[in-house]
């Protein structure tokens, strides 16, 4: 209301000044005296030029404000007040029943003697990890194979991108000013990045994109950042929640009309990794109280953990609608208009590699303390079939 207060004023001034130079033109031709119209004039260009400062202000405050406020879910998400209201899609795969007690990843790890919390802590700080020998292969299997699932099988483009983006780039996908606090930013003022989500997203940034070119896949393998101030303590055992771990993201821009089927696409395609993996996971649709700030509509995969005897998230997958693209100004010009219209976000992890490689450790576990390795991931391994001490 104060923005169209002040907005309907100083139009209204703009007006008069352009008019009041007219007038004094014209007496000016005649010879007549111009005095109290050039006071006239003075007087409201001093009132003008204060508007057009508090305009500006106002306009600050106001993006501001919008840069806080979350997208609209979509009608199909369910009602909720967090975690525990979500609802089950589906469920694939049963639990393996195990002979003996299973253990979690990170004393199989230890136990392994390849997997070092204790170093970690003294090289960096809690939160990191150290792996070594066959398991830190099995970590780089990982990510080739999901490499090679996306591009080869899926259609996906292959990226790679910076680990350090501008605060624009932050923005346009919805990090900031919201999640600042989770961030990393170096003293030079770049952002490390949280998810591949950022820079990959922003390969779209400020265009107007052919409708030949739609729909566009990308995948990118990335480190991943983040403070985890949020996190209050929470999953401090392990590699659940760590402030660098890594991921294959997996990206689409695509044409409104077709982003909901996209997302059930895009979901598939990460569900195809675990799959492959023999992994037992389910579907969870998340709920208005627990869908993410930037999401329209959010899928998120749960992978059983035997160590826990629980599901825990390993991919997140979202449709943003338009959320992110009216921050990047990415656009398509749609045929049938001739005009520029915003374009569709999605995205998703394709999986996280840290969390896949503990769901390996715990569900392909043996009595003697040995992790077979799965046979998706045998010819990326050099002949390693079984991790022992």
């Amino acid at each position: 209301d104060e923005r169209k207060q002040v907005q309907s004023r100083t139009q209204e001034l703009q007006s008069a000044r352009n008019n009041s130079a007219k007038r004094i033109g014209q007496a000016k031709a005649k010879g007549e005296d111009v005095s109290a119209l050039m006071a006239e004039a003075t007087q409201a260009n001093v009132e003008l030029s204060g508007l057009e400062m508090k305009l500006q202000e106002i306009q600050e405050k106001l993006s501001v404000f919008m840069l806080d406020v979350p997208n609209l879910p979509h009608a199909s998400v369910p009602q909720g007040k967090g975690a525990d209201d979500n609802v089950e899609v589906r469920k694939v795969g049963t639990p393996k029943a195990f002979t003996f007690t299973p253990r979690d990843h990170t004393d199989l790890g230890a136990a392994l003697g390849q997997l070092d919390f204790e170093v970690a802590t003294k090289i960096a700080g809690t939160r990191f990890v150290v792996m070594k020998g066959a398991l830190a292969r099995l970590h780089r299997a990982l990510a080739q194979f999901m490499l090679d699932v996306h591009t080869a099988e899926h259609g996906y483009t292959e990226v790679y991108v910076p680990y350090l983006v501008n605060a624009e780039s932050m923005r346009g996908t919805g990090q900031l000013p919201k999640f600042a606090d989770d961030l990393y930013r170096t003293t030079a003022g770049a952002w490390l990045i949280p998810t591949a989500e950022v820079p990959v997203t922003n390969l779209v940034q400020d265009q107007i994109l052919d409708p030949e070119t739609l729909p566009r896949r990308y995948v990118c393998h990335t480190p991943c950042f983040r403070s985890e101030a949020g996190s209050y303590g929470r999953d401090t055992r392990g590699m659940i929640r760590q402030h660098q771990f890594e991921k294959v993201e997996i990206v689409q821009i695509v044409t409104p009309t077709d982003s909901y089927a996209v997302l059930e696409q895009l979901t598939a395609h990460a569900e195809t990794v675990l799959q492959r993996l023999g992994l037992p996971y389910r579907t969870m649709a998340l709920c208005t109280g627990d869908i993410g700030f930037s999401a329209a509509k959010t899928y998120d995969l749960e992978v059983w953990l035997p160590g826990q005897q629980a599901y825990r998230e390993i991919s997140s997958c979202s449709n943003f609608e338009d959320f992110q693209a009216r921050r990047l100004k990415a656009r398509w010009r749609n045929p049938d208009t001739g005009k520029p219209e915003l374009v569709h976000t999605l995205n998703g992890s394709g999986v996280a590699v840290g969390r896949a490689l503990v769901a390996i450790l715990e569900n392909y576990q043996e009595a003697d303390g040995a992790v077979r390795v799965p046979e998706a991931l045998l010819s990326y391994m050099g002949g390693v079939t079984t991790l022992r001490p």
